[in-house]
Formats: C-alpha cells, sequence, structure tokens
C-alpha cells in the first residue's frame, strides 16, 4: 500500500501537475507551428525558390535495394519548425519577463511622514474624547 499512497502524493504535487499542463499544452502549440510552416511558410518559401517542395528534397546513395536516400528537405523544414518555436517561446519569455519587472516596480505605498502620524494620533484622541 506505500508504494501506492507514494505514487498519489507524487503525481498530485503542483509541480507535476503544472509540468503536465505545460506538456499538453506545448504538444497543441507544436501543431500549430507546424501547420504554420507546413501551410503558410513553406509554400511561400517554395514559391520564393522556384516552387521547390522541400519535402520532397532528397539525395539517394547507391544503387539498387541498398541505396541510402537522405532526406534533407525534411530534416530543412524541421530546422524551420525549431527556429520559428524558438522564436514564439523567446517572445513569450520577453513578454514575461517585462509583466514581472513591471511588477517589481510599481513603488511602495509611501509611509506617512511625521505630520501626518501625529495628525492621525490627534484624530484618533478626538474621537476617543468624543
Amino acid at each position: 500500500m506505500g508504494f501506492i499512497k507514494e505514487f498519489k502524493e507524487f503525481a498530485m504535487k503542483g509541480n507535476v501537475m503544472d509540468m503536465a499542463v505545460g506538456v499538453i499544452i506545448g504538444g497543441a502549440f507544436g501543431k500549430i507551428v507546424s501547420s504554420l510552416v507546413d501551410d503558410v511558410l513553406m509554400p511561400a518559401i517554395g514559391m520564393l525558390t522556384g516552387n521547390v517542395d522541400f519535402t520532397k528534397l532528397s539525395l539517394k546513395i547507391g544503387e539498387g535495394e541498398s541505396a541510402a536516400v537522405l532526406n534533407y528537405g525534411t530534416f530543412i523544414q524541421n530546422i524551420i519548425d525549431f527556429l520559428i518555436i524558438a522564436l514564439c517561446i523567446f517572445l513569450m519569455i520577453k513578454a514575461m519577463n517585462k509583466l514581472t519587472k513591471k511588477k517589481e516596480e510599481e513603488p511602495a505605498p509611501a509611509e506617512p511622514s511625521n505630520e501626518e502620524k501625529l495628525l492621525g494620533e490627534i484624530r484618533d484622541l478626538l474621537k476617543k474624547d468624543k
């Protein structure tokens, strides 16, 4: 019974749940970026390079059935995917850092001056006397 209890405690910790949410959202984000690259950017880049379909670029090494095929076009497309994902993550982190910095820069409430403290004490004494 100890193993199940220990696993339950581990699985219900906040960090594990946050990580699970991050993985799920990351997977969905990856699909969006892949669609952006595959369906929007690569056709445009292909058009600029003379209607080249990068996914079909390959190099055949050898002859017959033992020939190896290097699909370097898919590799190029995956590099573009990575660069776009990295750019998006960079921009998100930069925005989060900017928001965090603004929160830190907010001035703390001003401490009352000695005169204000004294006036407050006088006010409290007058209220007490009534």
